[in-house]
């Protein structure tokens, strides 16, 4: 532990300070990452992502690694995949290298290369071993629209070589075409002013078949490359939605091309400052290297589902998970949660995390469930539980921000009251999850456990002109509330508002007493719903609402220790992966069919865990912890982070590559408190 404590703290001085060693050469602490995620394959159809794994800074293209027996695609990076409204691959390998030998203008058979792929984080690595010859082969992102590929042919002989360079392609057919573009290729959509480059600074002859889905680009001069020499040759990939984007990225064509050594200087600094802050932490998981190894795979997936600003998206946020066509935007409590984990590496990103969702806030106060590059995708039939303040006071307690704070603490104020007039059908001082339609889905989505059993029976009072609530107080949604009033009142005391702060700190003692009372039934043990007309608790299922009280605070010890022994019955909570989002005995368990019916949540695990800490149940609180690491199916290999996990098998369920999955398997193993 202090060995590797002092590892991480002197390149996190090193990285951090700009400071470099002899000789200008830049350590890489992703040596030891490498390969933490497999992301090989080769997409079967056009919008087929389970191959794709690979983005950075933004942009709104990525890429995978072929896989290693695909011997007809060495020479190249899977992809690009193109991000908008929906994902979808513009080619199974769209530059793909391609060697002749001018002595004798036979092609050389790549195929037949020796070949090792590396996922490094931030880089795609690809060497290819021939007989006279090593080609190497790096990829990473220059901008948050342009991607650089390197490719360096080393002449391992012991005499000059001559070839001949190329590049093909082939386009999926759907939508998109190939022209010749000034410096290279031009891919154009046909649905909107978006288009995609492949440029270089070589001198090329480019011919593109009849139908435009394919092409060869030739270097039209023979290329001589000396005993021992190497050859090296770069090419920029470039997603733009309109041509003014285009133009603002000309002037530094010709740097990323000509200065390649200070691209991959500055994608090494930015990483290794990336992996030195994030696992700057003396939580005793980090022990492990396997642990170690899920960080930065955490770390990965976070900064794959980044998106730059775009459309209608002023601020940078993060995808879901880019790699489901459903998860193309950026959702309410998913930017809420996922800052939380940013900030620990990435702070400005956590903060147009918050930004991106804020942006949207209504008149009334209303934050959007969803937001879209095309604002008509935009979902205002509902919000999502409110987790916005808990956000805003993590990032400054990390970066110490008060011009953050004060920028953002009138309209978390505002998200805040808007609960209590448009969510309290009765004006109680009690809140229901409800929509601005009236359907009972959109309801149920503004809970984030769509098909939860505690909604199955569950009906839709109508509130006033622009708001109808579901017919009963939800435990967790109040237990919320009631954590947010002491989250505002730390808030505001940072910037100087006493007073608001005092009013927030006795809204939030008088809350807390309501809940601790009027949702706890005796007899099991445990929190549920309460019915709005009769005040009846709605004890139809135990899951994570019942657990939510003890994350912020609310249970007295007493009621605690009766919840605690229901996460630690095996037959219930505390399953081989824990915290299922339903009682593992109830008669609708279901975590293959049930969206919210059983699957481990790992938002959900991880306030169950700290749950457990806050009323000083350390031992059990590591129990379950070293379960949901060492149970969930590939999570210390290099399987991707799943959305959620069965609790029984352990198996991965939905998507891949899921974010607030990875933000909170982050802050589990680097919370130091």
């Amino acid at each position: 532990m202090k060995n590797k404590n002092l590892y991480i703290l002197l390149f996190s001085l090193l990285v951090l300070s700009g400071c470099q060693p002899k000789a200008d050469k830049v350590i890489d602490l992703r040596e030891d990452m490498a390969n933490v995620l497999n992301i090989q394959g080769i997409p079967q159809g056009q919008y087929d992502l389970d191959s794709f794994g690979f983005s950075d800074m933004g942009a709104w293209h990525g890429y995978a690694l072929p896989d290693i027996d695909s011997t007809s695609y060495y020479g190249g990076f899977t992809g690009p995949l193109s991000m908008k409204m929906w994902g979808q691959w513009l080619s199974k390998n769209l530059c793909q290298l391609e060697l002749t030998d001018a002595s004798n203008m036979s092609a050389i058979d790549l195929g037949q290369a020796k070949v090792k792929f590396n996922y490094k984080p931030g880089k795609l690595e690809q060497t290819l071993c021939l007989e006279k010859f090593d080609i190497h082969l790096s990829l990473i992102f220059v901008s948050e629209r342009t991607s650089l590929i390197q490719t360096k042919i080393k002449n391992k002989s012991k005499e000059q070589l001559s070839l001949f360079v190329s590049w093909k392609g082939e386009l999926f057919p759907k939508g998109i075409s190939l022209s010749k573009s000034k410096k290279g290729l031009r891919i154009d959509y046909k649905d909107g002013e978006e288009f995609f480059l492949v440029q270089s600074d070589t001198d090329k002859s480019v011919q593109i078949s009849p139908d435009k889905l394919s092409y060869q680009m030739f270097i039209k001069d023979k290329q001589e490359i000396d005993a021992g020499g190497i050859l090296e040759l770069n090419l920029l990939n470039s997603h733009y939605f309109n041509q003014e984007e285009a133009e603002k990225e000309i002037a530094q064509y010709a740097s990323w091309l000509d200065n390649t050594k200070a691209s991959f200087d500055a994608n090494t600094s930015r990483w290794n400052t990336y992996l030195s802050k994030g696992l700057k932490s003396s939580n005793p998981l980090l022990d492990e290297t396997e642990n170690r190894k899920l960080a930065a795979k955490c770390i990965q997936t976070l900064m794959t589902n980044w998106r730059s600003p775009a459309g209608d998206l002023k601020h940078s946020g993060v995808f879901p998970s880019a790699a489901y066509q459903g998860f193309y935007g950026f959702w309410s409590w998913d930017s809420w949660k996922q800052a939380v984990a940013l900030v620990r590496f990435n702070p400005e990103l956590a903060k147009s995390n918050l930004h991106s969702m804020f942006q949207y806030q209504d008149e009334m106060g209303m934050v959007a469930d969803c937001v879209y590059f095309d604002p008509k995708e935009n979902n205002w039939r509902d919000t999502k539980a409110p987790l916005a303040s808990w956000a805003v006071l993590e990032i400054y307690k990390e970066t110490k921000d008060l011009d953050f704070v004060k920028e953002m603490y009138p309209k978390l104020v505002k998200y805040h009251a808007w609960w209590y007039k448009y969510r309290d059908h009765d004006k109680n001082g009690l809140c229901e999850y409800g929509s601005t339609d009236g359907t009972l889905i959109a309801a149920k989505w503004e809970s984030g456990m769509d098909n939860a059993v505690r909604f199955d029976d569950s009906k839709m009072l109508k509130n006033n002109q622009d708001s109808w609530s579901m017919n009963q107080e939800s435990v967790d949604l109040n237990a919320y509330l009631q954590a947010e009033k002491s989250d505002l009142a730390e808030l505001a005391n940072l910037i100087g508002n006493s007073n608001e702060a005092k009013i927030y700190k006795q809204d939030a003692d008088k809350l807390k007493q309501r809940i601790s009372s009027e949702f706890w039934d005796e007899k099991t043990g445990f929190f549920y719903d309460r019915e709005i007309e009769t005040g009846k608790l709605l004890t139809v299922q135990q899951g994570p609402e019942g657990w939510i009280p003890l994350y912020t605070g609310i249970a007295s010890k007493k009621q605690a220790k009766k919840v605690v022994s229901i996460l630690m019955d095996s037959t219930k909570f505390a399953t081989k992966v824990p915290f299922p989002t339903l009682v593992a005995d109830h008669e609708k368990f279901n975590p293959l069919k049930g969206y919210w019916r059983g699957p481990v949540w790992l938002d959900q695990a991880y306030f169950g865990i700290k749950a457990l800490e806050k009323y000083g149940y350390e031992k059990e609180a590591d129990q379950l912890s070293q379960k949901l690491l060492e149970n969930a199916e590939g999570l210390l290999k290099d399987a991707p982070i799943r959305e959620n996990y069965h609790p029984i098998s352990g198996e991965g369920l939905n998507a891949n590559h899921f974010s607030w999955s990875a933000a909170h398997y982050l802050m589990l193993i680097t919370d130091e408190d």
